[in-house]
């Protein structure tokens, strides 16, 4: 077991290559507070500098992932000039919680149970893939707060759901199951132990070669912005980089011999 930061209201493992990111408020269903909010993107940052990380596990603790944000805790509310102050990159410190996963070189699998309301939604639609419990409930809720949603959502929304639908979802704020966050697009698999799920397909990633797993999502994360000239090009600058290394035939020579692969992680 890795040692990791310290974090008030974000527990933090890292073992054999998968890293565990549980969201800790559960008296408070995990809804977002000041503190909550700087210690997902501190844990997000610092994973982002381990090379020994392949894959992470994002998930609640307690009865929910994510009852989004808790009003009570915001004080005198929040700073517009701060809102729209770029921090950390492209992004704002909200926007960032849940842009983090995203931008992470590595797959993050978010597991849903309970809730997953408003903030919480975008933190798990910045994951890769999201693995929820049928009964779920889950809302775009920012606009019964009569505000849009603002952290990322727009961003990562993109090419997941249909436009009307998504509209349709913002507009009203109705709750969803995630069951039908399947049928829109918003998860990815169903499971009554999401969690479970998600731990079982990160050991099924942990055992592919990590480099071509991170130029997969360098890939995913780009290819959307690009014309298909760019895109072309890019698919075939990482896999020129990929031949011939010491993972790459070793991801061959595993299959071929039918034995476990043994990969080393990227410098």
């Amino acid at each position: 077991m890795e040692d990791c930061p310290a974090l008030g209201t974000v527990e933090l493992s890292l073992a054999d290559g998968i890293a565990r990111v549980l969201l800790n408020r559960p008296d408070k269903l995990n809804a977002l507070s000041p503190d909550l909010f700087a210690d997902i993107v501190a844990a997000g940052e610092w994973l982002a500098t381990r090379h020994d990380v392949r894959v992470v596990v994002l998930a609640g603790a307690g009865r929910a992932f994510c009852a989004g944000l808790d009003l009570a805790s915001m004080g005198g509310g929040l700073d517009p000039q701060r809102i729209v102050a770029r921090t950390h990159g492209n992004a704002n410190l909200f926007q960032q919680v849940a842009m983090v996963w995203r931008k992470l070189p590595v797959p993050v699998i978010a597991a849903l149970h309970g809730v997953c309301f408003g903030g919480g939604l975008q933190i798990a639609s910045g994951a890769d893939i999201r693995v929820a419990a049928p009964d779920t409930r889950m809302s775009i809720m920012e606009m019964k707060w009569g505000i849009v949603p603002d952290m990322g959502g727009y961003a990562l929304w993109r090419g997941l759901v249909r436009d009307d639908h998504l509209r349709e979802l913002t507009y009203t704020f109705r709750e969803f199951t995630g069951a039908e966050g399947a049928t829109l697009g918003l998860v990815t698999m169903l499971d009554a132990d999401p969690l479970a799920r998600a731990t079982a397909l990160a050991g099924e990633i942990v055992q592919r070669n990590p480099e071509a797993v991170r130029a997969a999502k360098r890939l995913f994360n780009s290819h959307r912005a690009l014309d298909e000239d760019a895109v072309l090009l890019a698919e075939s600058v990482e896999q020129a980089a990929l031949l011939g290394t010491a993972n790459q035939r070793e991801a061959v020579a595993s299959q071929l011999q039918r034995r476990p692969a043994s990969f080393v992680d990227p410098a």
